[in-house]
């Protein structure tokens, strides 16, 4: 093979001085780089690999920056990052201090649109055509590249919707290759299968339909072919939509053959793609999996009791659900709205409905949550999986939110737990029977107890625990962050003077237990993983005032700003949520 040219690709300018027949080289190079950095530093790998052609082509083909290119969520934008002048700092990755794993308008001229979360680039892209379009210039191109899993969301269809009554200068390219982060699921993956194997008529277009010039399909990793039809479309005006077809993961035949897994592998062997194993013997549950086998185990006994994920099966461990009882768990594809009126609609006929989705993507159901599941007391069981500082997928995918906006909807039952016993415990208390929604909120990544499939017990709703008396300053905490305020106790020389109560319901309060405590100390401390404005703290201020108390009270969690991407142990750190940090502010006392 001749020189490395990727070492001499800085930006997209380097990249259209190379001749075409030069680039299936440049395409081997970019999967390797990729693979490389990413096999050591982690991240995700299969979306980014799958894409490979495409990014040079689009690169290749289009003026970027000033074409305009929106990368739909973002897993797949690695080769786009390192083609456009963060070859160096690629390793940096999704680390602290270091480049988002997503595009980001404040990282590159080249990064046209913040993403993180699904299915907003063909409304966004959109809006810039009709910007530049006000502005009179007909010719800046505008292209949007969304996966198959993410445009059968509602948004995509909306910006769809629009886009085909508009004259606008807007190219969406389905990057189709049948996957998310799990299978793709619904009636639109069908339909784009019998278009791929050819069995779908020509005037049976749902593309067309809606007023795109549709081509396609093609095989997006092709690089000729998709080099070709992109500067055909170049050249045509108004919306249109271009089919491509890619492999997940090509040019690593583990990550082609096991794509769920290889969606973001952790760390792997380069040269083999084998996955490095992490010692999983004895080690405590993750709490995905603490919701995963409780809910199967319950389902076992209650028959009424469904399971709902908007594409997350995996993420979730919903699957575990799914495989046992395929009818009465469901992925609904990436659709939050659906997936929570869906939960709605279920429990209006008495079923128990498990609703699980990340926090952060709750965020994108909230009037759902208000409206059809609130307003009207259903008792929908939300099970808020990545709650609090999720680490290095960065501050579009903190759940830190959660506490607050959930907080001031009325008839709403908001929990979190302090440890895996305790989160088993409230989804067996949930399907007792309750007489309000629950929102049950709790971390990414492990807990601590390794015996933890302890006899079920029931919690009482609205009740805090004592875990320790104190004589001068109670610490009051909600949710898994109480641990570290149980080790930094620990390592104090004065621990007796230090009350700690875990009060794991945000909503609703144990004011019986509050009155108690404010009579009894003077300075009072909260500590959550969550938003300080809005979140739990501010619920003991409001309590403090609405009663005249005079207690002096501190209130941490993540302070008012977007946390970037780190480890959690790194981003509790510069919240000054970790332990070091409570060992030094309780030393004061």
């Amino acid at each position: 093979m001749s020189d490395n040219l990727l070492k001499n690709i800085n930006n997209p300018t380097d990249l259209r001085l190379l001749d075409e027949a030069q680039l299936p080289q440049v395409a081997q190079e970019l999967r390797d780089f990729i693979i490389d950095i990413v096999s050591v530093k982690e991240g995700h790998l299969g979306a980014s690999l799958g894409v490979v052609e495409l990014t040079i082509a689009l690169h290749y083909v289009f003026d970027t920056p000033n074409d305009l290119l929106i990368w739909d969520v973002g897993h797949q934008a690695y080769g786009h990052k390192i083609l456009t002048g963060r070859k160096e700092i690629f390793h940096t990755n999704r680390q602290l201090n270091g480049i988002s794993g997503f595009p980001k308008r404040s990282e590159s001229i080249y990064d046209a649109f913040g993403v993180g979360h699904s299915s907003t680039s063909i409304s966004a892209a959109l809006g810039m055509a009709i910007a530049s379009n006000l502005k009179g210039d007909f010719e800046k191109q505008h292209i949007a590249v969304i996966g198959d899993a993410s445009i059968a969301s509602g948004m995509a269809f909306e910006g769809l919707n629009h886009a085909g009554v508009t004259d606008a200068n807007l190219l969406v390219i389905l990057n189709d290759n049948a996957i998310g982060i799990d299978p793709s699921v619904g009636a639109l993956k069908k339909y784009l299968t019998a278009v791929k194997e050819g069995k779908n008529p020509k005037q049976n277009n749902m593309i067309k339909s809606l007023n795109f010039d549709y081509s396609g399909p093609i095989d997006g990793n092709d690089i000729f072919a998709v080099i070709r039809e992109l500067k055909r479309l170049k050249k045509v005006k108004g919306p249109k939509f271009l089919h491509i077809i890619t492999k997940k993961g090509k040019g690593l035949q583990q990550a082609e053959e096991d794509q769920v897994k290889y969606h973001a592998p952790g760390k792997f062997d380069a040269l083999t793609g084998e996955i490095i194993p992490k010692l999983e013997e004895n080690i405590p549950p993750k709490y995905q999996d603490v919701f995963g086998l409780t809910v199967l185990d319950l389902a076992k006994a209650n028959e009424k009791i469904v399971g709902i994920t908007p594409a997350m099966p995996s993420g979730s461990s919903l699957k575990l659900m799914m495989d046992a009882f395929p009818k009465r768990a469901f992925d609904v594809g990436i659709a939050e709205q659906h997936a929570v009126t869906l939960s709605a609609g279920m429990a209006t006929q008495g079923m128990v409905v498990f609703c699980n989705i990340y926090s952060t993507f709750l965020q994108r159901a909230y009037d759902q949550v208000i409206h059809d599941v609130a307003l009207q007391n259903l008792p929908v069981i939300f099970c808020l999986d990545r709650a609090g500082l999720v680490g290095e997928d960065g501050a579009t995918h903190h759940g830190v939110f959660d506490l607050a906006y959930l907080r001031c909807i009325p008839n709403m039952i908001v929990y979190s737990p302090l440890n895996e016993i305790a989160l088993r415990n409230i989804l067996y208390t949930a399907q007792l029977g309750l007489n309000h929604p629950i929102a049950i909120r709790y971390p990414r990544g492990r807990g601590h107890i390794v015996d933890w499939q302890k006899p079920y017990e029931k919690i009482e709703i609205g009740k805090a625990n004592c875990l320790q008396k104190g004589t001068k300053v109670a610490v009051l905490s909600n949710g898994i962050i109480g641990n570290n305020v149980t080790l930094a106790l620990a390592k104090l020389n004065n621990p007796e003077t230090i009350a700690h109560y875990d009060f794991a319901f945000v909503k609703p309060l144990d004011e019986k237990l509050l009155h108690n405590i404010f009579k009894e100390f003077e300075t009072i401390i909260t500590i959550e993983d969550g938003a300080i404005k809005g979140g739990f703290g501010t619920a003991i201020l409001e309590f403090s005032a609405q009663n005249n108390y005079t207690s002096n009270i501190k209130t941490l969690g993540i302070p008012d700003e977007f946390i970037e991407q780190g480890s959690v142990e790194e981003l509790q750190h510069y919240c000054k949520i970790d332990m070091e940090s409570l060992v030094t502010l309780f030393s004061v006392y």
